[in-house]
């Protein structure tokens, strides 16, 4: 992946001159990196177009232009960059009925522990979620995790010969596999990785 750094972002004028085509593309790259598990949980695995485009919208929002507070968009969002051999996604509990979210989140405690891919045969590869921040308490979990799976090279070699790739999510309370991901998300997830 391409670095993102300050020197490669563009300023507040420039972005928001080239924001409606930057969108448009943004959004289109985004369709073949959202996974749907079930009704309630989407996983979008990010990149560098995604997380580029993310830093330079809190950019805008914000109004930010100081280094300090270009820096800190950078060191919230960079981490989220994939290193090659791992994916890692932005996990989105969603229910619009806001009762029934908070009730939800009380039950789902853990759930970002319990999120799964599987390259063909391997053993399952469970997320490793929210190494910045705990995102969980003692009453509930929150809507929104960031996690990482950890590719072996073995596997690696398999999805680029071939290999199917499913994902799922195991949790008492919520369960749901897409038994196969599809072609145009595998091949969107393999770009992130250096073979």
């Amino acid at each position: 992946m391409p670095p993102i750094t300050r020197d490669s972002l563009m300023t507040l004028e420039a972005y928001t001159k080239a924001r409606p085509v930057l969108r448009a593309e943004t959004m289109a790259h985004k369709k073949n990196r959202l996974v749907h598990m079930g009704e309630h949980i989407a996983l979008m695995f990010e990149d560098e177009k995604t997380l580029r485009y993310q830093i330079q919208e809190m950019l805008r929002v914000e109004k930010t232009f100081e280094e300090q507070g270009i820096q800190d968009e950078l060191s919230a969002y960079t981490p989220l960059l994939p290193d090659g051999h791992n994916w890692k996604a932005t996990m989105l509990i969603e229910y619009t009925d806001e009762t029934e979210r908070r009730r939800m989140l009380a039950l789902l405690k853990g759930v970002e522990d319990q999120v799964y891919v599987q390259v063909g045969e391997f053993d399952k590869v469970f997320a490793i979620a929210d190494e910045d921040m705990e995102r969980e308490n003692a009453e509930k979990t929150s809507s929104v995790h960031f996690l990482r799976f950890d590719l072996t090279r073995s596997m690696m070699d398999a999805l680029q010969t071939g290999a199917g790739l499913a994902m799922g999510v195991q949790h008492p309370n919520y369960a749901a596999q897409l038994a196969t991901v599809p072609e145009a998300t595998r091949t969107a997830l393999m770009a992130d990785l250096v073979f």
